[in-house]
């Protein structure tokens, strides 16, 4: 299959998907905001009212963290059933495989960009005025896009090798949500070491942190970090694609049989 045929499939695949999803619900394409505005809005109940957070501006430092980390941990979770739910395309047609995770992926790539316009005008309206630094983000944001593809062809080989794997994906993204400082600031903890190990360990923490550079402190991220994130995401999508070559049809296979 030719790139432009491939990406022309995955991009009609992923409009089918959010039509599909859309007339699920009365509201339709408005809960593209509203699911991820909803998510802000209980935390900030639970963290100001309930728990009574008067750090100035944590509602918009809450937002960052929560509307990027909704893209990462909703992405994943959809993509890592991809191929069980492909599973009568896979019977009849000759498809690569990871076809089907790349749809999923582009379907979130299009439900964030109108979360992220949303988040700009929010930001600007709160009185964080745009300037050259907030060209930063599109590094930031092709960075994540790279470690949400490894991750998500990841997660789909693993949820069709055995579906137990769904649990721990959706619980892994719980424990993220909490390890990458969606609710806390990264830059508060006092001990070096634990901060370069977590960084290291959970690249979700970092790039939590250079959004937030970005919008917050009009300040550029770090480079370094930045490089190494996309070091790491780049070998797993080559793993990961080396993979789905040498498993084309035991995938189809056991997504079938599942």
């Amino acid at each position: 299959m030719k790139a432009n045929q491939y990406i022309t499939l995955m991009d009609t695949l992923a409009r089918f998907r959010l039509r599909a999803e859309a007339r699920r619900f009365g509201l339709g394409y408005l809960w593209w905001l509203l699911e991820p505005l909803l998510y802000v809005g209980v935390f900030y109940l639970v963290f100001v009212l309930f728990l009574g957070n008067r750090e100035p501006g944590f509602l918009f430092f809450l937002a960052v963290g929560k509307l990027t980390f909704i893209w990462f941990s909703k992405t994943i979770n959809q993509a890592a059933l991809s191929l069980l739910h492909s599973r009568e395309i896979m019977a009849q047609t000759n498809l690569p495989k990871h076809l089907f995770p790349m749809a999923v992926i582009h379907e979130g790539l299009y439900r964030q960009g109108a979360v992220f316009v949303f988040l700009l005008v929010f930001i600007w309206a709160a009185g964080f005025t745009p300037d050259g630094v907030w060209l930063w983000l599109i590094p930031v944001m092709l960075t994540q896009y790279l470690l949400i593809v490894g991750c998500s062809l990841l997660a789909a080989v693993l949820v069709c090798l055995q579906r137990d794997f769904q649990m721990l994906i959706q619980l892994g993204m719980v424990f993220l949500l909490f390890m990458s400082g969606v609710f806390w600031d990264i830059n508060a903890i006092s001990n070096p070491t634990l901060i370069f190990w977590l960084e290291t360990l959970n690249p979700l923490a970092v790039l939590l942190d250079a959004y937030r550079e970005v919008l917050l402190r009009d300040s550029a991220p770090d480079i370094s970090k930045l490089l190494f994130i996309n070091l790491q995401a780049v070998v797993l999508m080559g793993l990961m694609i080396w993979l789905y070559a040498k498993l084309h049809f035991w995938l189809a296979e056991r997504a079938i049989t599942q």
